[in-house]
């Protein structure tokens, strides 16, 4: 029984010290030294910027195929006027006359003809 009387006391007969309480830091009673209205601004500001950074490649995408879109249209016009050029041409040269001049420039000869060469009418 005598241990039971004596549970609080060391061999050498003093009494133990509660442990140490950590001490909680007290609340600031004055103005806090962050200005949280200003740093809502700038972490406002930040985000539209990133949102701005964000629409910027898309942006210019869409104004590079415009313009690509313009050139092709111009291109697309050019090679329709071309087209029917050619085919105007295609249609004309089943014409015989058309056919028979084609063939008087290249040196041909019609059927039942006599060709002729004449020398030393260069000047």
């Amino acid at each position: 029984m005598a241990a039971r009387a004596h549970a609080g006391r060391t061999a050498s007969g003093s009494r133990r010290r509660p442990a140490a309480r950590r001490r909680r830091p007290a609340a600031r009673s004055g103005p806090s030294r962050i200005k949280w209205d200003r740093v809502g601004r700038i972490a406002l500001t930040l985000v539209l910027f990133a949102v701005l950074y964000s629409y910027l490649n898309p942006a210019i995408d869409f104004v590079k195929t415009y313009t690509a879109t313009t050139e092709a249209k111009a291109q697309l016009h050019e090679l329709q006027a071309e087209n029917t050029k050619l085919h105007n041409r295609v249609q004309s040269s089943e014409d015989p006359i058309v056919v028979d001049r084609r063939a008087r420039s290249l040196g041909l000869v019609a059927e039942g003809e006599t060709p002729v060469v004449i020398r030393g009418l260069d000047r």
